[in-house]
């Protein structure tokens, strides 16, 4: 089971050689990989309708190509997931060039993990449909996957018409791992059909039992098992508790996770130096 991290997106501030020496040091912990969350723009909780989400405009995110790209840079072997890209609120082809680049200057070094979100305020601000993003989303994965295998194609559905024309230059990995978060049904067949992997956000292998016995039943509809895809869970650091991590991780790994990543956000720390005192704890109680 591959082990990464969290990036602390809310926490971390924008210090670019905090984000440098973070990205670094989780490296050289021996963590495999860096997952990010993302928001493109935040609403005001005082704005007409209010607002009750977990995010609002005074929390920051850091756009994940771009993040991503700054740290590819600067390590060697760290590979990189969204956790998840809000697929449907963004352009198809644009997300297909972007994560095409990013795979070229890091070496074949990313994940791209997609989901439909929550936000409507967002899909608003970014002029897509809020109400179709399930359906729109099943087309987006479809097209990216051509986009990142085919020189040339001729492309046409409900959302993209493509007369002719190709990416380049193409990814490293043709085509780039594509795995699905979320936990209704429709993502679980998504996964299921079109997916390299699954991003659940239960706490525990299980709590996650139902939807893992769910998941088996459809990838067996579709001729497939859970030997053809992987399985990340976010373990969360918590109060700091080697014994919990410990069973949690046990717990997953024994339900076949084949990745993990160890979450110090919203645990009381403030800026990078404190998250990576928390992560050098772990790696070391934990043997990473």
């Amino acid at each position: 089971m591959k082990i990464g991290v969290v990036f602390p997106q809310t926490e971390i501030g924008n210090d670019p050689i905090a984000i440098r020496d973070y990205a670094q040091t989780v490296e050289g912990l021996g963590f495999t990989h860096v997952l990010a969350y993302e928001h493109v723009i935040g609403a005001n909780p005082k704005r007409p309708g209010g607002w009750r989400g977990p995010y609002t405009h005074e929390s920051p995110f850091h756009e994940p190509f771009v993040l991503f790209g700054f740290m590819a840079a600067a390590t060697t072997t760290l590979e990189f997931i969204t956790g998840i890209l809000i697929l449907p609120q963004r352009q198809t082809v644009l997300v297909a060039k972007q994560a095409a680049a990013l795979d070229v200057l890091s070496g074949g070094r990313l994940r791209l993990g997609v989901g439909v979100g929550w936000n409507p305020v967002e899909y608003e601000a970014l002029n897509q449909d809020f109400h179709t993003r399930g359906k729109r989303q099943e087309a987006q994965v479809k097209l990216l996957k051509e986009l990142w295998t085919q020189p040339l194609l001729t492309y046409r559905d409900e959302w993209h018409t493509i007369t002719d024309a190709g990416l380049n230059p193409l990814p490293v990995q043709r085509p780039i791992p594509i795995w699905f978060g979320g936990y209704v049904d429709a993502t679980l067949q998504r996964v299921a059909r079109y997916g390299d992997g699954w991003l659940p956000g239960d706490r525990t292998a299980e709590s996650a039992r139902p939807k893992l016995e769910k998941l088996d039943r459809y990838l067996a509809r579709e001729g497939r098992s859970r030997a053809d895809i992987g399985l990340e869970p976010r373990l969360s650091y918590g109060d700091g508790d080697p014994d919990v991590w410990a069973r949690t991780m046990r717990g997953w790994q024994e339900a076949g996770a084949t990745h993990l990543s160890i979450n110090t956000m919203r645990c009381g720390f403030q800026g990078a130096a404190k998250h990576l005192h928390a992560l050098e704890r772990f790696a070391s109680e934990m043997g990473v």
